[in-house]
């Protein structure tokens, strides 16, 4: 770092994201991307829109919160647009979590959580997966604490039923509860229809995995109106135009086109299922997922070993090196094609 770099930022350990190698066409399966493309109508929507870029976007993101208040059956003061979930939850953790609200959320879980508490400077809990990597609800009720759960967990794809779900947010009603939903659309269940009963709770999701937008940053935050306006103060403060024009228009196009995105969700469902019964055949140990990844290992073969391996294949996927998940590889769900040549792949390996 420069000798200019302030002291606050001195032990600020940055969020490493996905590898994107440029030396040769991979089979990517490491980043959590969807495989499918945007619709045509996204498409057009864009080239359309292109044109105009000379003028500023609309910071109230007003057409495209109209649309998504219809599909999520919400209104438009419930709903704020971001540039992707990554945002809406800085924003969150800026305007409910403080010394006298600290953070809790999982030890293994979306490693972009303590970046953004010592960011901000916000004292935080990580609290230890079970030996099954589920989550214990009772580590989160009553503990006047900001919760945050990703549901489903990532990297473990495991889920939380929607009645735990309520009974953590209504034991802690004078804090706020956020559920980070990026991976809801693969077969979870929503806590969307809870933020009408319930003035604490806030639920994130993002337009990056099953809507085939990772490359235009595109989320939103759900919550009681009031909620709401308080993160649009630290998004006036900051970044009022965080949608760009042609984010925006990709967006309302995609929600019109719903139809198409939530099919290609079933068929990440029907591949994730195909492909962890080939790897348990390969004596694969396998979680559960909910997400459109798996998240699994092997006796056979180390975790770095394997991904090492399979990028010399030309495939990509993810390794962790923290001492409890080592052994495992998350794996993002691709066509049936992709899985194919990846199961192929993994069977000359393990044998």
């Amino acid at each position: 770092m420069s000798r200019f770099f302030s002291e606050k930022y001195s032990s600020l350990v940055p969020y490493t994201p996905g590898e994107q190698p440029q030396d040769k066409k991979y089979i990517k399966l490491n980043t959590n991307e969807s495989p499918f493309p945007p619709s045509q109508a996204v498409s057009d929507a864009v080239g359309a829109e292109a044109g105009r870029l000379q003028l500023y976007s609309d910071p109230e993101c007003v057409a495209l919160r109209k649309k998504a208040a219809e599909v999520f059956g919400i209104n438009t003061d419930e709903i704020i647009m971001t540039n992707g979930s990554d945002e809406v939850l800085n924003f969150a953790f800026m305007a409910f979590a403080d010394e006298k609200n600290p953070l809790r959320f999982a030890d293994i879980t979306y490693g972009f959580y303590p970046v953004f508490a010592e960011l901000n400077h916000i004292p935080y809990t990580e609290i230890s997966l079970k030996e099954d990597f589920s989550l214990d609800p009772n580590d989160y009720t009553e503990v006047n604490e900001t919760v945050v759960i990703a549901n489903p967990n990532a990297p473990t794809g495991l889920a939380l039923g929607l009645e735990t779900i309520e009974e953590i947010v209504k034991s802690n009603p004078d804090n706020i509860v956020i559920i980070d939903e990026a991976y809801i659309d693969f077969g979870g269940r929503s806590a969307v229809p809870l933020t009408k009963k319930y003035d604490n709770l806030l639920v994130t999701g993002t337009f990056s995995k099953s809507r085939s937008m990772a490359g235009a940053r595109l989320g939103f935050g759900i919550g009681n109106a009031k909620l709401i306006a308080d993160l649009n103060t630290v998004k006036y403060s900051t970044n009022p135009y965080n949608v760009n024009r042609l984010t925006a228009v990709a967006g309302i196009a995609a929600l019109e086109d719903n139809g198409y995105y939530m099919n290609n969700c079933k068929k990440i469902q029907e591949n994730r299922a195909w492909t962890t019964a080939e790897l348990e055949k390969l004596g694969f140990t396998v979680l559960p997922s909910m997400a459109n990844f798996i998240f699994a290992r092997s006796d056979k073969i180390s975790g770095e070993e394997l991904y090492l391996t399979l990028k010399e294949k030309g495939i990509l996927i993810r390794h962790f090196t923290k001492e409890r998940i080592c052994d495992y590889n998350r794996i993002t769900i691709g066509t049936s094609e992709q899985m194919k040549i990846f199961v192929d792949a993994v069977k000359e390996i393990v044998g």
